[in-house]
């Protein structure tokens, strides 16, 4: 199964609109030119830049017209109200009224966690509840490899700023994604870069935005900033039980784009 993971579009509406829009609007298309084509999409949070109706409406209009199933995940700049409004009952939020749901594909089972938490000053959370939830999701498909999507990493990326804003229980996380060898991947947005880091006997990764990327400070003295690098996404690749992910670029990218 090939599973696209794209993130941080931060879409919004107004003067600042185009560029995240167009960024999110050029991954689909990188997306779609690719042979074959991907199973599904994962959009791991920040769907929008102020969680506001009008921004998840602009967002509704840019991925409405997509053929490929599409599976969006709650981040920090995310409002969980407006995005079950916009969302609830569709297939974008797998058929139901929760941020958190799962999506038995005939190859992988798709888990999506909401690690949202008001007033959480940019990091996240899962809960007791969520976590129950997840091991019981997970136990009742162990024949199949599982990918579980979250917009926060649960584990330190090695960048100080945001390691201070990551998953707070992420610890919690590990626990239960370590009673299950079946977890072939656990994909993260919320960081603007691609990283790779170990996690509970599996690999968490992250994405790059596609829209503008985080700087590589890895110091605490050193201000965290935006820089011009490329836009992309990651290709996961889950066979045999395995997953191997490539990194797609975008706005630097010599591949085609293709036009929905």
């Amino acid at each position: 199964m090939l599973i696209a993971q794209l993130s941080d579009p931060h879409v919004t509406t107004g003067v600042l609109a185009a560029e995240p829009a167009a960024g999110l609007h050029r991954a689909l298309g990188r997306v779609l030119a690719l042979t074959p084509r991907p199973d599904c999409v994962v959009v791991t949070g920040d769907l929008v830049e102020h969680g506001r109706p009008d921004e998840y409406a602009a967002l509704r209009e840019i991925i409405g017209r997509f053929p490929l199933p599409v599976h969006l995940v709650a981040g920090n700049h995310d409002d969980r109200e407006s995005l079950l409004d916009a969302f609830g009952g569709t297939p974008w939020l797998g058929g139901g009224f929760s941020a958190y749901y799962h999506v038995d594909h005939p190859e992988a089972t798709i888990v999506v966690l909401d690690s949202l938490m008001p007033g959480g000053h940019g990091a996240g959370c899962l809960g007791e509840d969520q976590l129950g939830w997840l091991d019981g999701v997970l136990a009742g498909r162990p024949e199949v490899p599982a990918v579980v999507c979250v917009h926060h990493p649960p584990a330190a990326v090695g960048i100080p700023f945001l390691d201070d804003i990551r998953l707070t229980d992420g610890d919690g996380l590990a626990e239960v994604v370590a009673r299950h060898p079946h977890v072939a991947r656990v994909v993260a947005g919320h960081v603007h870069r691609p990283v790779t880091v170990s996690f509970a006997g599996t690999v968490l990764t992250t994405a790059p935005s596609t829209w503008r990327q985080s700087s590589l400070t890895t110091s605490a003295d050193e201000q965290i900033g935006w820089v011009a690098e490329p836009t992309g996404f990651l290709l996961h690749q889950v066979a045999g039980g395995g997953c191997v992910t490539h990194l797609v670029q975008v706005s630097h990218a010599v591949g085609m784009t293709c036009a929905f």
